[in-house]
C-alpha cells in the first residue's frame, strides 16, 4: 500500500492503517526528538505526544506526497514546544540516566558495534554543544537527509544562508568532537570520528 492509501483510510478511519502509519514513522519521529531534546525518555513522550496530534490534524495533510516532510515540521515543532518549556520549567536535578545496552550483541564483531555506539554517542554529546541553529541544520540535513529546499522552507531562512550556516555547523560540529575527545588523537576513536 503507498503513502496516499495509506493517508486516505487512515483518514476515513481505518483504525489498522492508522497502526501500520505509525510503525512506519515512529523510529524516524523518535530519531529526530532525541537529536533535538538530548534525551530519550523526552523523545519518546514528545513522540507520543506527535501522534496524538497528527492523529487529530490527519485531514490538514491535503499533499500525501509531501506528509514526510509535514511529519518533520510538526515533529521540530513540537520538539521546539517542549524545549521552550523545559527552560520554563527546569527539571529537579540535572543529572543524565544511562542509556539501557542490550545484553546480547546485536552484530557478529562486538568491537565493531562498540565503535559506531561510541561514534554515535560522541556525535551526540558534540550535537548539544552546537547553537540552536547549527544542530537544527546539523539534525535536519545530515542525520535526517532532507533537502536544503526542504530546510530552508522549514526555518523559514533563504536557501544561501542554509547552505552557509550548513557548512559552518559541520565545522562547529566537528570543533566540538575534537574538543570532547581532548585533540585529534586523544580519545579512542581519534579523527575517524569527525569524517
Amino acid at each position: 500500500m503507498d503513502q496516499t492509501q495509506l493517508l486516505q483510510r487512515c483518514q476515513a478511519g481505518d483504525e489498522l492503517a492508522w497502526e501500520v502509519l505509525v510503525r512506519t514513522h515512529q523510529g524516524k519521529v523518535c530519531a529526530i526528538a532525541w537529536h533535538y531534546l538530548g534525551d530519550q525518555d523526552d523523545a519518546l513522550d514528545v513522540a507520543q505526544e506527535i501522534f496524538v496530534r497528527l492523529y487529530r490534524s490527519l485531514d490538514a495533510c491535503v499533499d500525501p506526497e509531501r506528509f514526510e516532510h509535514w511529519l518533520t515540521r510538526i515533529t521540530r515543532n513540537a520538539c521546539i514546544d517542549h524545549l521552550r518549556r523545559r527552560k520554563a520549567r527546569p527539571p529537579r536535578q540535572d543529572i543524565p540516566a544511562d542509556e539501557m545496552t542490550s545484553l546480547a550483541a546485536a552484530s557478529a564483531d562486538p568491537h565493531q558495534q562498540w565503535l559506531s555506539t561510541s561514534r554515535q554517542k560522541l556525535v551526540h554529546r558534540a550535537l548539544q554543544k552546537l547553537s540552536d541553529i547549527n544542530r537544527e541544520i546539523i539534525v535536519l540535513k545530515d542525520i535526517q537527509g532532507l533537502p536544503l529546499e526542504d530546510i530552508a522552507g522549514m526555518l523559514e531562512l533563504p536557501l544561501g544562508t542554509v547552505k552557509s550556516r550548513s557548512s559552518r555547523a559541520r565545522v562547529e560540529l566537528a570543533r566540538a568532537i575534537v574538543e570532547i575527545e581532548g585533540g585529534p588523537a586523544g580519545g579512542p576513536l581519534g579523527a575517524e570520528a569527525v569524517s
